[in-house]
């Protein structure tokens, strides 16, 4: 099938927050902290409420006389020798102190969007000045200023993963001994679609309606349930189309609940749709990883341990993933494909004045692939292994599934031998020599990187996914999820499976974004999830309707069930048959429909994984850096849509060159100011980036979920970045460059040869 939603969402007829509209809306601005680190002294908006069609100023007394909670975070167990993280207060509205540039600290509401933006300018706010912090290092460093009361020293938790002093034996009587530090830099998420919200309160039920961008209704209802303390009955979500999430729209934000305050407070809907500039200072951001590795090695290249010693920039507040990130999603696969005896990771996570972190694409899991496989290529190059073989001789075995690892992650499946030699025949790895000599003659460095990656997929919270379905008169079928959408194509891909599964036309069977389902569980989509959580469930779904369809075919048929058999669509009894569609239609007189139906499983995580092989050429005049050639080969376990698979593996590769080769959330040192707030100052991927792809499936089957599906969401990011980095480095390495970290801009690069030939 092919994507069943492209026309709607390319023709103009999607409808994303900003479309909704309800009578009698008043719009909301939001009044941002213009400096890092302050006091708020004094707030005065007289002059602003004095202007005609000015509604009202919320401030952050507001939201604590409304009784609103802290903003959540998943962090709930405990660190290092029984710690507990420490979690400062996350405001809705600033209260007494601004902590990063963009945090809201005001927020006024007009009749209009353009009278709220004049007025806003009528706030009169003084600020005392205190010093900022824009870095890890600069946060913990002896005398940094506190960011808060209770974070003493700023650091907000420590965490380990590991046996620290099986690894440290083992490193003792290495023979080999590779460190490297990786610095996966911050990064901003710029969705499509700006971040947006429409809040409106029934005063006769207590319920609110909220429009606003998800990744699930119930992830987003908890959350939102969470701060106010309202039951989450009271909260209704209705949401149609969002225009790319990757985890960056997954959370409730502090805007949300100021627009249901203002809901509640005024007796009409609030509407707020931000602007790109707010997006760059206030959407959460990504990674933000300093990761230093060790690895030891026997005189073989037998891998004997490995370490990890990583740092996370928080920003001011621990926002939704971002702790979680930094901790389990970093070390729950921290050996990779190998098989190595002993593992210890430590997470040191501190709080600073930038934006808070929170997920983005593959949320740690592309962040640790990068470091591992950075790590393995430089070692295999500082001690004189072929990185192949080093590869080979340490891979966990098929054979050896399911695969344990010494910090108790059990992968499922997989094939990491086989998925490498794939690779290698499709990159045609053993002619790249030739195609240096080519670049070279044109004036151009050429490098190959190699990175067989694994990550963890299909995590959710809650205790099982659920589905529903429903029947029209002529037999046609409205499915139901609580997963919601913002790209992946969740339209073409559940009704295909509930199509294959009963041996259907799926034309007849639709999606509805816009589900009313609001009594369903299930985790949304988040982790590579949707296919092989939502999508399983909507298996277990077709095969249950078989068999609540089959004593009423046995009626219509009269016959004994058990003689009834059912293949391609239809059930058989002897020479005779009856269509399930046909069927369908012979009940739609009941109300409700015989065969409507809830469907649910609890299914396991998985892990995905693969081998990708990029081939960079460097300018040597310039330092201008391409992608020459990639090719990705991906155990993505069954493949239930080609085309789908394929459009996520390109975005995911996409989505990483653009971390390797130029996106970077800078801040001043000094000020923590933002100094990358815009489109001219921050560096996004092109579709011309990647001209030259090619998207292979290696699978090997999962037995944790009814489809056998693995997940493909953050693949692409996961082998992309390490895969384009040593790529990048093996080019450079003529000058005497054994590691550089990103993003590779032409300065960069430029420099490093520069100084290079310098030395």
């Amino acid at each position: 099938m092919s994507r069943r939603e492209d026309h709607r969402l390319t023709t103009g007829h999607g409808r994303y927050t900003a479309d909704w509209n309800l009578p009698d809306q008043l719009h909301a601005v939001f009044l941002r902290a213009d400096r890092a680190h302050a006091e708020i002294v004094s707030l005065d908006a007289t002059r602003a409420l004095a202007q005609p069609g000015v509604k009202a100023v919320f401030t952050g007394e507001d939201a604590r006389a409304a009784g609103f909670k802290s903003l959540p975070n998943v962090v709930n167990y405990t660190g290092k020798d029984g710690q507990v993280m420490l979690k400062p207060l996350h405001p809705v509205l600033a209260q007494g102190h601004v902590r990063f540039v963009g945090e809201a600290v005001a927020m006024l509401v007009a009749e209009s969007a353009a009278i709220a933006e004049d007025a806003r300018d009528l706030i009169e706010i003084e600020y005392r000045d205190l010093p900022a912090v824009a870095t890890f290092d600069a946060a913990t460093a002896a005398g940094a200023p506190q960011l808060h009361a209770n974070v003493p020293g700023n650091l907000a938790f420590e965490y380990e993963s590991g046996d620290e002093q099986a690894t440290a034996a083992a490193f003792a009587c290495a023979k080999y001994v590779s460190k490297v530090t990786v610095e996966s830099q911050r990064l901003v998420g710029n969705m499509l679609e700006p971040r947006a919200c429409l809040a409106a309160y029934d005063a006769a039920s207590g319920v609110y309606t909220l429009h606003l961008p998800l990744q699930g209704i119930g992830g987003m209802r908890g959350q939102l349930a969470a701060v106010t303390g309202l039951d989450k009955e009271k909260l209704d979500i209705v949401t149609q189309d969002v225009g790319g999430s990757f985890g960056v729209h997954g959370a409730a934000y502090p805007e949300y609940f100021a627009l249901m305050l203002a809901a509640q407070k005024l007796a009409h809907p609030v509407k707020w749709v931000g602007t790109r500039s707010e997006i760059f200072m206030s959407d959460f951001q990504g990674r933000a990883l300093s990761l230093t590795g060790e690895l030891a090695l026997d005189a073989d290249g037998k891998m004997l341990a490995i370490r990890f010693d990583d740092r996370a920039d928080l920003g001011a507040y621990a926002a939704a993933f971002g702790p979680y990130i930094a901790t389990k999603n970093l070390t729950i696969t921290m050996g990779g494909v190998y098989r190595i005896p002993a593992m210890y990771a430590r997470s040191r996570l501190a709080y600073t004045n930038a934006t808070p972190v929170s997920a983005y694409r593959g949320a740690g899991r592309p962040d640790i692939a990068y470091a591992i496989e950075r790590l393995v290529d430089y070692a295999a190059h500082e001690h004189g292994f072929d990185g192949l073989e080093l590869r080979r001789r340490n891979f966990i075995t098929r054979a050896a599934m399911p695969y344990t690892t010494p910090n108790g992650t059990t992968y499922d499946s997989g094939d990491f031998s086989a998925v490498m030699k794939d690779a290698l025949k499709h990159a045609d790895w053993y002619g790249f020599a030739m195609r240096r000599t080519a670049s070279e003659s044109a004036g151009k460095l050429r490098g190959i990187g190699i990175a067989t990656y694994l990550e963890a997929g299909g995590g959710g919270s809650a205790p099982k996914d659920q589905v529903a379905v429903e029947f029209d008169a002529d037999g046609g079928m409205k499915l139901f999820a609580v997963t919601h959408a913002s790209g992946q194509g969740h339209e073409t891909v559940f009704p295909q499976i509930v199509a294959e599964t009963l041996g259907i036309d799926a034309a007849l069977i639709r999606f509805d974004p816009q589900t009313p389902a609001a009594a369903l569980t299930g985790s949304g989509t988040g982790g590579s999830r949707g296919a092989l959580g939502t999508g399983s469930a909507f298996r277990v779904l077709g095969e249950k309707l078989i068999e609540i369809a089959r004593p009423h075919a046995a009626a219509q048929l009269k016959v004994e069930e058990s003689e009834l058999r059912y293949s391609e669509g239809k059930f058989h009894a002897g020479d005779r048959s009856l269509g399930f569609i046909e069927l369908a239609r012979a009940l739609a007189g009941a109300t409700p429909h015989p065969l409507n139906t809830v469907a649910e499983g609890s299914f396991g995580a998985t892990y995905p994984n693969g081998c990708h092989i990029a081939e960079v050429e460097i300018d040597r005049e310039t330092g201008m850096a391409t992608i020459a050639r990639y090719t990705a080969v991906d155990d993505l376990g069954n493949v239930i849509n080609p085309v789908l698979v394929e459009g996520q593996v390109h975005g995911g590769v996409v989505q990483g060159a653009g971390q390797v080769f130029g996106e970077h959330a800078i801040y001043d040192e000094a000020t923590a100011q933002l100094l990358t707030g815009s489109f001219q100052d921050y560096t996004m991927p092109r579709a011309s980036m990647l001209r030259d792809i090619a998207v292979h499936d290696y699978p090997v089957p999962t037995p944790t979920n009814a489809l056998g599906a693995k997940g493909v969401g953050e693949s692409g990011c996961s082998g992309s970045l390490p895969a384009l980095v040593n790529a990048t480095v093996d080019a450079l390495r003529p000058f005497g460059i054994n590691h550089l970290d990103m993003p590779f801009t032409p300065s960069k690069l430029w420099h490093a040869m520069r100084g290079a030939r310098a030395r």
